[in-house]
């Protein structure tokens, strides 16, 4: 097992982060009491699976302790049943079932291989948005709802998808049903076809890598077009085309576009992948009606300012440069209002 330090720039706090989780449908996160967040996903190199224990140090009050992981990969390659995952599993935090695990197909890797330590490091700094220069985000208080928003939710960063092609497949996994049953399919797709990892003394199921999303014919809860839709991202994914790197460094608009083009990809999930996928820290959904319900809100302005976004994109151009940031703390704090999920 090897390890990665990630050192937070500005408010940080992982055990917010993994309250977040926990109230995240998609994640279909279950916490523990050691403060310790587990996680099993796809790694950016598009074949292997990464396990990972992730854990923040006590430091003196106001301050944000490094972060450290600890993380096994396990290889995977397209020719490998055993590694694409193709047994039935028991469900996210487990015990041990009958589906993949690190004793079937091929084990972990003995260590990091050459740039697999840093490639790691660089996917979880992303996920936990610990890859974004935070110093400047408290400067926002000035504006009395940030401020506000900052009291309430203290070092929570947007927690993000594993990656941008995660984010895609969840967003055709879920369209046109409700989340609880979209994150019920994504769950099963990750027993019966991703890779089983033990992460201190739980059961994880990480979703199936872009081979082994492509093997699949059928599944329960997915229609034939949801599954060709979900072939066509994982071979996107296999061409660099949801790279997140490649996504954030494009002009907004152009990596939107890009997004859109892909089949199943409306201008909302274009959103979503840009952001909660790539971790995008500063853009301003256009295509959330909750968020902009939210912010109508917060700032007292009447119902039909809800409708105005060339009204809401121009208050959250405060926000620059974490409008990404204050949306989701805007997104949390209407969650918990209305009893709904982030």
């Amino acid at each position: 097992m090897a390890a990665v330090v990630l050192t937070p720039s500005g408010p940080f706090s992982l055990a917010a982060s993994m309250r977040f989780l926990e109230g995240f449908t998609p994640a279909s996160y279950q916490g523990t009491a050691d403060e310790v967040l587990r996680l099993a996903f796809p790694a950016d190199d598009g074949h292997s699976t990464v396990a990972a224990a992730v854990r923040q140090e006590e430091t003196a009050e106001g301050a944000a302790g490094r972060v450290r992981a600890e993380f096994t990969m396990y290889p995977g390659t397209p020719a490998d049943p055993a590694s694409a995952g193709t047994g039935p599993g028991t469900g996210p935090g487990s015990g041990p079932g009958s589906g993949p695990g690190p004793d079937s197909g091929p084990g972990p890797d003995s260590g990091p291989g050459p740039g697999s330590g840093e490639a790691v490091r660089a996917q979880l700094a992303r996920i936990l948005s610990l890859d974004v220069d935070g110093s400047g985000f408290p400067g926002l208080a000035a504006d009395p709802v940030v401020a506000g928003l900052m009291a309430d939710y203290p070092g929570l960063r947007p927690v993000c998808f594993h990656s941008p092609y995660e984010a895609a497949a969840w967003a055709v996994i879920g369209h046109r049903i409700r989340m609880t049953q979209a994150a019920a399919v994504k769950a099963r797709l990750a027993e019966r076809h991703g890779r089983r990892v033990r992460i201190e003394g739980r059961t994880l199921y990480a979703f199936p890598t872009p081979p082994a999303l492509r093997a699949i014919t059928r599944a329960p809860g997915l229609t034939e077009v949801k599954i060709e839709r979900l072939h066509a991202l994982a071979e996107a994914a296999d061409a660099g085309e949801l790279d997140a790197a490649r996504l954030r460094s494009m002009p907004v608009d152009d990596a939107l576009a890009a997004l859109r083009a892909l089949p199943g990809i409306g201008p909302f999930s274009a959103e979503l992948i840009l952001i909660r996928g790539a971790g995008h820290p500063d853009v301003f959904p256009r295509h959330e009606p909750r968020l902009h319900a939210a912010m109508a809100d917060a700032y007292g302005l009447d119902e039909a300012a809800s409708g105005d976004i060339r009204r809401l994109a121009g208050i959250a151009d405060r926000w620059q440069p974490y409008r990404s940031w204050v949306g989701l703390l805007l997104r949390v704090r209407a969650a918990e209002i209305g009893g709904r999920t982030s």
